[in-house]
């Protein structure tokens, strides 16, 4: 062993950082369902498969789906009548789908069920007369998708708590409000306090729309977030849950926070400034992404690994019918 070598084993061990490792982490069971949904489709159709937006908010899972066969479009203009054609897990308006239809097209819907729920509850409050609030970030898919699901005017979405303290809606007696599934907790709950104290009757979600998935990723974060000098994210920075991951860590304490699409990202100076440093990834990020992350930390620092588990996730999402039969 040369004396470099001998160097750098001993800055290692006076180096020496704690991983905290957040769980649960990464993939939920709509995302799960999503992928497996166009590698399903590939299997019993073969390739190309055409999807409509981006499957999942991340560029490594649509990039490893495109060298099976995957063709990712933007509109449905995009794809030909003869293809399959497979809806992201964010949804889409219910324009889209008719439209399939009207071309005769196989469709393979891979909208996350838990967002189908909130597309299930806003028609039937709109079937009951009511005028529909929706919490949420204006342009993505999954506003427009259930926005969508509805003439326009029925809903208006509300992005903040000025937004919520000064908003004049129609008929106001008569309320109702829906979700993103994507949001922070905390956040969505000082917007919904503002609503139900100006509109006292207003008909709130049976359950709550943020999704099981986002709520048990928020809650390992903070679990972890006051111990770490910097807190890392994996996801992309079109995933608003792996965004809100980093603001729910900034908030709950950690010193630094920041998000990271991969080891490739990995702001290497503020690792340096760190002792402890959390790790968690959003629902749209793959695990092998995560092991990525560590290897890179321990090619340079002695590593030790501690995984802060908040709560086990069972939850498992049946394939549509025509890729079980």
């Amino acid at each position: 062993m040369d004396a470099s070598t001998l160097t750098h084993a001993a800055d290692k061990a006076l180096d020496s950082k704690t991983v905290l490792l957040a769980a649960p982490r990464g993939f939920c069971a709509g995302v799960d369902r999503a992928i497996l949904i166009v590698e399903e489709s590939l299997k019993k159709f073969g390739a190309p498969v055409y999807v409509r937006h981006e499957i999942v908010h991340n560029r490594h899972v649509v990039n490893r789906l495109k060298g099976l066969g995957a063709v990712f479009v933007e509109e449905l203009d995009d794809c030909p009548d003869d293809r399959p054609v497979v809806f992201s897990a964010h949804g889409v308006p219910k324009s889209v789908p008719a439209a399939a239809q009207a071309r005769d097209m196989t469709v393979l819907d891979a909208t996350c069920p838990l967002v189908s729920k909130v597309h299930i509850e806003a028609e039937r409050h709109h079937a009951n007369g009511h005028h529909i609030l929706m919490i949420g970030h204006a342009g993505h898919p999954e506003v427009i998708g259930t926005m969508g699901q509805l003439p326009e005017g029925a809903i208006t979405l509300v992005e903040t708590e000025q937004q919520a303290s000064q908003l004049s809606p129609p008929n106001p007696e008569n309320l109702a409000l829906v979700t993103q599934t994507t949001l922070s907790v905390d956040d969505t709950q000082g917007v919904i306090d503002i609503l139900r104290e100006r509109f006292p009757s207003i008909a709130l979600p049976y359950k709550e729309d943020i999704c099981y998935a986002t709520t048990n990723r928020q809650m390992a974060v903070k679990a972890i977030a006051e111990k770490c000098d910097l807190l890392l994210v994996i996801g992309s920075v079109a995933s608003s849950n792996s965004k809100r991951l980093v603001e729910v860590g900034a908030k709950a304490g950690a010193n630094d926070a920041m998000l990271i699409s991969s080891a490739d990202s990995i702001d290497w100076d503020r690792i340096a400034k760190a002792k402890t440093i959390g790790l968690s990834a959003g629902a749209s990020a793959p695990e092998y992404l995560t092991d990525g992350v560590l290897a890179a930390l321990k090619s340079k620092y002695t590593i030790s690994i501690e995984e802060v588990v908040v709560t086990e996730e069972k939850v498992i999402f049946r394939l549509p019918k025509m890729l079980r039969e």
